[in-house]
């Protein structure tokens, strides 16, 4: 048993310490490092890859449907277009690849998700495809910054 307190409260805080760190690099900052184009390079394994790649695809085949629907004026297919990759579609990202995204990267996803179903939302209360158009362009604002502060980049092999 430790008989000084002041050592007990030195390993304490040696471990919150330790605690609060491997928290920021999980939470906050993910598994990133520099890129040559100023764009922040996510690290990821092939098959993470893949999952962070197959969501984008969902988005944009989303916005292709959206975009279809809003030129033949159909406000209920645009709808449901945009619900399919709203915030109902959230799930089955392991967490272990959660923890390589930076914070501000499953931000602008969060957003996305939320945006879509605000899109949908206005195209169930809307019967002009124009006046929801523009919330599409906003849409795309996030992922268009998206791609512009980040890539995915393969762990190298060890």
């Amino acid at each position: 048993m430790l008989k000084s307190p002041k050592l007990l409260w030195l390993i304490i805080l040696v471990l919150l310490a330790a605690i609060l760190l491997m928290a920021k690099m999980f939470l906050l900052s993910g598994n990133t490092t520099a890129s040559t184009d100023n764009r922040t390079a996510i690290v990821l394994l092939d098959s993470e890859r893949d999952i962070v790649l197959g969501e984008m695809r969902e988005f944009l085949e989303a916005v292709q449907g959206v975009t279809t629907a809003a030129s033949e004026g159909d406000m209920k297919s645009l709808a449901a277009k945009a619900r399919s990759v709203g915030s109902a579609s959230l799930g089955g990202v392991p967490t272990s690849l959660m923890g390589k995204l930076p914070l501000e990267f499953k931000t602008l996803g969060l957003e996305t998700h939320s945006l879509f179903d605000d899109l949908a939302k206005a195209a169930e209360e809307e019967t002009d495809p124009n006046a929801v158009i523009g919330s599409l362009g906003d849409l795309l604002l996030n992922c268009t910054s998206c791609h512009a502060g980040y890539k995915l980049v393969g762990e190298p092999a060890n």
